[in-house]
């Protein structure tokens, strides 16, 4: 199971940081990433980070501005947003598989609800 948290609204350049807690299993068995889905949008990739946390991915839109880490000790996942921007505004998704290093969502097996970040300008 994963619950994310985090989002809450906030201006044009503000930081914010989103956590995912994972249980049922530790952190460190699965792939995890982090998608967000804005209205009337497909789902979008933002960032992947591997078992070991020792290699990571973000899309150009966030790179720079979003750190992705992984505290396997705590079985938690957080997205560290800098910079953002009204075009951020999304529900952001933690999600889980445990093989495939990848940007696309149809490779992971968990998914959380979500957490709303609204950017405002």
């Amino acid at each position: 199971q994963l619950v994310e948290s985090g989002g809450r609204w906030v201006q044009t350049g503000d930081s914010l940081r989103l956590s995912c807690a994972v249980s049922g299993r530790t952190s460190s068995t699965y792939v995890m990433a982090w998608f967000r889905q804005a209205p009337g949008k497909e789902r979008e990739f933002v960032a992947v980070a591997s078992r070991s946390g020792t290699s990571s991915d973000y899309a150009d839109s966030v790179k720079g501005r979003f750190t992705l880490s992984r505290g396997n000790a705590e079985n938690t996942v957080t997205l560290q947003m800098n910079s953002l921007k009204p075009e951020d505004t999304a529900v952001y998704l933690c999600a889980a598989n445990s093989q495939w290093f990848s940007r696309s969502a149809s490779s992971y097996d968990y998914w959380g609800q979500g957490t709303l970040v609204t950017v405002s300008s």
